[in-house]
């Protein structure tokens, strides 16, 4: 049975980013699992434009009824969407911008966070109804901020996760990286280290 694993990065460093670095790493150790295929979306060089009204509004129109435009503007989650669901594993490769997620990965979340699509609203809150995916949250950062309140990205992530159905996420976290010192090379050789025990396990 093929585990197929959706790595996407988001870093506008390109080859000079720490976060890719670390989803080469994790894709460079699947080469030696048998079973594992590897997607890659690079959300800088493919980027998606913001969301806007007329996106917005195409979903909610019914699909006998939609325009050119709106067929189109659909099109583009329906892609994303049926690429999500066609993986078991999301990896997301994430710097951290002024305490927040890139711009980028965010219009991602945008177009596959979709109601009635992706989750449903019910009587008792968000159900997800992408369902058997599990997630790996691979973290770069310049200072440290894993358990603390400045960290805003990972509860973010878990939750548009969680609101979708995946609720099993892993975390790696690479941090300290501009601190000087020993942090840069000792905060990514342990998360080498654990990319490996992770990918053992797929």
């Amino acid at each position: 049975m093929t585990n197929r694993v959706l790595m996407l990065t988001a870093s506008i460093l390109a080859e000079n980013g720490q976060s890719k670095a670390l989803a080469d790493h994790f894709i460079a150790r699947t080469e030696a699992c048998d079973g594992v295929e590897v997607t890659h979306r690079d959300l800088v060089a493919e980027e998606l434009p913001h969301l806007g009204l007329a996106e917005l509004g195409s979903w909610q129109v019914p699909a006998e009824e939609r325009s050119d435009e709106q067929r189109e503007l659909v099109a583009r989650s329906d892609a994303l969407i049926a690429e999500l669901h066609d993986h078991d594993v999301i990896v997301l490769a994430v710097p951290m911008y002024n305490l927040g997620i890139p711009s980028q990965l965010k219009a991602w979340f945008d177009r596959v966070m979709r109601a009635g699509v992706t989750f449903r609203y019910t009587e008792n809150g968000p159900q997800g109804l992408v369902e058997g995916k599990r997630a790996v949250i691979l973290a770069a950062r310049g200072g440290q901020y894993a358990g603390t309140e400045k960290d805003t990205q990972t509860p973010h992530l878990k939750l548009m996760l969680g609101m979708m159905g995946i609720t099993e996420v892993d975390s790696v976290f690479a941090e300290g990286l501009n601190m000087g010192g020993n942090h840069r090379e000792n905060a990514l050789k342990e998360a080498r280290q654990a990319i490996d025990g992770l990918v053992e396990r797929l």
